[in-house]
């Protein structure tokens, strides 16, 4: 019993673990357009970002629930399962945001828990119509339903203040963002803290301390709301540079719109018990504002390996889970072993990312785009005049001034390189 206690105590711990790097890894969703646009310094927009986090978490429980009850049987599962679960998730968690790329930690904690229960007790301890219904299908609806609203409101907020000044609509639409920014993550206090609600209160029941399809309790919801709130605060200083300069470049009317319509989204997921997952919805968001906007430009090539990522988060996740429950079921030693190595893992990711310091000093900083120069050239393209109206110019100008055209060709060179910020193009 007293070796029980503790295994439990262990799988609370990282859970708790978990639900703060789901806060650092998810504050990009909520604050990354409205620190790229200069709604709010950086420090500030991830302090009232962690406030608002830890109300959120005590608006609802449906989407704990759902992890906790709906997705695995119940019975059948133990305490080793849910650790090696979260295992998996974690260490994609931290994976992730060393590359900056904003994948989903809500399909990383249910890959988790599907392929440590698949490795456990076979395919049939987990709930496949719930998986469609409830993750499958959300995670893919979730980033087009955000886009197209975003896109749409972009369009409508931009033809709405066609007759205010520049100056003068900047500076309310910056004010809409830090408004929109909180409820956003309001909203992903509502479903992502309550995962980690789900997951402890399904070790309670796993360990015979609760009743199957019991509400988390308090001290539950306390935790997890506070685990979150703080990993929130810390900052994905990684991510929230990518999702606010490397998708696209942004300004407060198209930050505006697509924290609303994210919000909008996730909120209602929430309410309908969907594990939805807050960044597809943001990074949908993103896009679909940054077409919106006559002109903009959308970096596919960024966007594309975040797909990539999207795609291998729950099979990635399910195997490092699947890995780690074979060692925890082999006895105290092993679960020793999956602790351990999940220490010396996270050690080693940190330790490696401080070779290259992101934070809230630098976050804004756009570093040259070496991995895709089409992108730069396309819009460098859109805004330079044809190659053959150039030349003709040049032609013209070495008729009447030889020595002006020598100094002002080379000049004009460099606006095509490029090796030019992407914020300095789009």
């Amino acid at each position: 019993m007293e070796h029980f206690t503790l295994l439990l105590a262990i799988v609370i711990a990282v859970a708790l673990v978990f639900d703060f790097t789901n806060g650092f890894h998810d504050t990009a969703n909520a604050m990354a357009t409205t620190i790229s646009t200069g709604a709010m310094k950086p420090k500030a927009a991830v302090a009232m970002s962690a406030v608002l986090n830890l109300v959120g978490a005590f608006l609802s429980v449906e989407v704990a629930k759902t992890i906790s009850s709906g997705l695995v049987r119940e019975d059948g599962i133990q305490p080793e399962v849910i650790l090696a679960a979260l295992v998996g998730a974690i260490l994609w968690n931290l994976l992730t945001w060393l590359v900056g790329l904003p994948s989903s930690s809500s399909h990383a904690l249910m890959g988790g828990l599907i392929g440590a229960t698949v490795a456990s007790i076979g395919f049939g301890g987990v709930n496949g119509d719930v998986v469609v219904t409830k993750v499958l299908i959300p995670a893919i609806a979730a980033p087009v339903v955000a886009g197209l609203a975003a896109m749409l409101a972009t369009r409508l907020t931009y033809k709405l203040g066609k007759n205010v000044g520049e100056k003068s609509s900047a500076k309310g639409y910056r004010a809409g963002q830090i408004a929109s920014a909180g409820l956003v993550s309001l909203a992903h206090g509502t479903n992502d803290a309550q995962k980690t609600m789900g997951i402890i209160t399904l070790a309670l029941v796993a360990g015979g301390a609760l009743a199957p399809g019991s509400n988390p309790p308090v001290w539950v919801i306390v935790s997890a709301g506070l685990a979150i709130a703080l990993g929130t605060y810390l900052g994905g200083w990684r991510i929230i540079r990518t999702m606010g300069k490397g998708l696209t470049d942004l300004q407060p009317q198209q930050g505006f719109a697509a924290q609303t319509s994210a919000a909008a989204v996730i909120l209602s997921s929430s309410n309908l018990g969907f594990s939805l997952s807050t960044t597809h919805s943001c990074s949908g968001a993103v896009m679909g504002a940054g077409l919106g906007r006559k002109g903009g430009v959308v970096r596919w090539s960024t966007a594309t390996r975040m797909f990539v990522a999207w795609g291998l988060t729950l099979p990635a996740a399910a195997l490092m889970a699947a890995g780690a429950e074979f060692v925890a079921r082999q006895g105290d030693w092993g679960v020793a072993v999956v602790a351990v190595f999940l220490v010396v893992s996270c050690a080693a990711i940190w330790l490696y990312s401080r070779r290259q310091v992101i934070d809230h000093t630098n976050v804004n900083e756009v570093e040259p785009v070496t991995e895709e120069p089409g992108v730069v050239t396309t819009a460098i393209a859109a805004v330079t005049p044809p190659p053959t109206v150039a030349a003709e110019a040049a032609e013209a100008l070495d008729a009447t001034d030889a020595p002006a055209v020598k100094t002002t060709i080379p000049a004009r060179a460099p606006a095509a390189d490029s090796t030019q910020p992407a914020g300095a193009t789009a």
